[in-house]
């Protein structure tokens, strides 16, 4: 079992917790205003394997400029 780091927020952990958020958004109002709100669920999947593959997510260059640092080293 793989247990990652929780003492500090970088950026790959906020990454993901912002694309958690994303998902519960997406379904809550999908199921409680319009099915087309699932759409935002697709969005970020797709962003998720984008960034998984070829390391690009529009996500993290934000977070990035908003000072948050990289445990990953370039």
């Amino acid at each position: 079992m793989f247990l990652a780091s929780t003492k500090t927020w970088y950026l790959e952990r906020v990454v993901y917790l912002v694309a958690g958020l994303f998902s519960l958004v997406g379904v809550s109002l999908g199921t409680f205003l319009s099915p087309w709100w699932f759409l935002l669920n697709l969005l970020v999947g797709v962003n998720l394997i984008v960034f998984s593959t070829i390391g690009f997510c529009p996500m993290a260059i934000l977070l990035k400029k908003l000072g948050f640092e990289s445990k990953v080293v370039d």
